[in-house]
């Protein structure tokens, strides 16, 4: 079985591609369970953030799990698979496990270092749990992946030097606004974990009064009193947008929510010496319909644009910290992942001794009838300890050579020895030095064809 990760992020597609590849989490179970019942995929995690939608998947085979894989893409977005082509980028078994402990580290993200998605992959993790599309191999690597993004955050300073997209966004809104946020009124659409977010930066930043509205009433109101904010009914948008000037819009809604037909008339409302009304549109899909950007008085900022100008945060030291835990996690995980597979093959090898023993220990039973219970017993030990003392040595030594660069060979080699029948019930498989060949170039090769840093 083989690790391979397909995906698109804010640095291999625009926002309306992003779009069109979210999955709504309502949808995941579904989608979930759609890969898992193709031909070459055996487990699956999908993750569906602002910035990237990835799966995480173990296949039998590196072109029939591409392939399986791009057409369940294909089938929920509703595109041919050759529409996506130009934006999707596959890492496989190394390349794949450096990626995902990269992106769990904020090195991948749009601004590096941004702690969000730790949390991300975690419920992506417990959603695929849920649906039972991971078994062992994904559950060790997604448990792994989130020690390596706690980690890179408790040993380094890259959590503390890298702001938030929130952070960022609010940043980009005060040059257009000529002036600090002190002071002045904001709303939050959306109360989930971006949500949350805008209200705790926000209010951090001595904006206010903050005001949040939501299709789930309560939700909002929670929200809202944690921070010493109000709550405004969604149905009031219009009237709200009239007397605020920053908007962060972060909803899970499939559709734009400030449409123009909501905005245009809260504008009308509102003094302009105020400046413009900036709104902050951090979701995917947007929550900002695109005609919004071209009515006077408004400003836009949104993911295309947040990917345009954000800077770097974290200092270059911090990066090259977490640059060698990443280093450090992939080689330490592949070295599990190489005992691993070496384990069933000893395992095998075990028990066929023990066959053997078992079959002459009957055999003298049956030759020798005159031998005391203790006699026997004591030719059993002595019998099983000689093939224990055997088998020793090579075991402990095939497990070490097991975790050294090239390793499967020996199991390999153990199992043609031997003719040993290795029952291949574990997702667990070898993990070759080198990424497969002959990959479509259309998919974007192995490797990320952008540069690295920033989400």
């Amino acid at each position: 079985m083989k690790l391979l990760v397909v995906g698109a992020s804010y640095r291999t597609a625009p926002v309306a591609a992003l779009e069109r590849l979210a999955v709504d989490p309502a949808d995941l179970p579904r989608v979930l369970t759609r890969l898992v019942a193709q031909p070459y995929v055996s487990e699956a995690v999908l993750v569906s953030t602002c910035n990237r939608v990835e799966v995480y998947a173990v296949v039998s085979g590196f072109h029939g799990g591409l392939g399986d894989i791009c057409a369940v893409l294909a089938e929920s977005t509703g595109c041919q698979p050759a529409a996506l082509a130009d934006h999707l980028y596959v890492h496989f078994d190394v390349a794949a496990v450096n990626h995902v402990f990269r992106v769990v580290t904020g090195l991948d993200s749009m601004v590096v270092g941004e702690a969000q998605i730790l949390g991300q992959l975690r419920d992506a993790y417990h959603r695929a749990a849920e649906a039972d599309t991971v078994d062992r191999l994904l559950h060790e690597l997604m448990q792994q992946t989130l020690r390596v993004g706690k980690r890179a955050r408790s040993e380094t300073g890259i959590d503390r030097a890298g702001q938030s997209v929130v952070t960022a966004a609010l940043g980009l809104a005060t040059e257009l606004l000529d002036s600090d946020l002190a002071g002045r009124p904001a709303l939050v659409v959306g109360a989930g974990a971006m949500g949350s977010l805008g209200v705790a930066t926000l209010t951090r930043l001595g904006a206010g009064p903050v005001t949040v509205t939501n299709r789930g009433a309560d939700r909002a109101a929670r929200l809202a009193d944690s921070y010493g904010g109000r709550a405004a009914p969604i149905a009031d948008l219009t009237e709200t947008l009239s007397t605020v000037d920053i908007v962060v819009a972060a909803t899970a809604a499939p559709e734009a929510v400030l449409t123009r037909a909501v905005v245009a008339p809260a504008l009308a409302g509102r003094d302009p010496s105020r400046g413009p009304l900036v709104l902050l549109d951090l979701a995917v899909p947007r929550d900002v319909e695109p005609g919004v950007a071209d009515l006077p008085g408004v400003r836009v900022i949104d993911i295309d644009r947040m990917a345009a100008l954000v800077a770097d945060g974290p200092v270059a030291a911090d990066v090259a910290a977490v640059e060698q835990i990443v280093a450090a996690e992939v080689n330490a995980f592949l070295t599990w992942l190489r005992g691993a597979d070496v384990a069933p093959t000893v395992a095998a090898l075990r028990g066929r001794a023990d066959d053997v023993v078992t079959a002459e220990l009957g055999r003298l039973a049956q030759r020798c009838p005159d031998l005391t219970d203790d006699q026997r017993a004591e030719v059993a030990r002595t019998v099983h300890r000689v093939v224990q003392r055997l088998l020793h040595q090579p075991t402990v030594r095939v497990r070490q050579l097991a975790a050294e660069p090239g390793g499967d060979q020996y199991a390999a080699l153990l199992r043609e020895l031997f003719d040993l029948e290795v029952p291949q019930t574990s997702p667990v498989g070898t993990v070759p030095e080198v990424m497969a060949p002959d990959v479509d170039p259309q998919l974007g090769g192995d490797a990320d064809p952008l540069p690295t840093g920033g989400e």
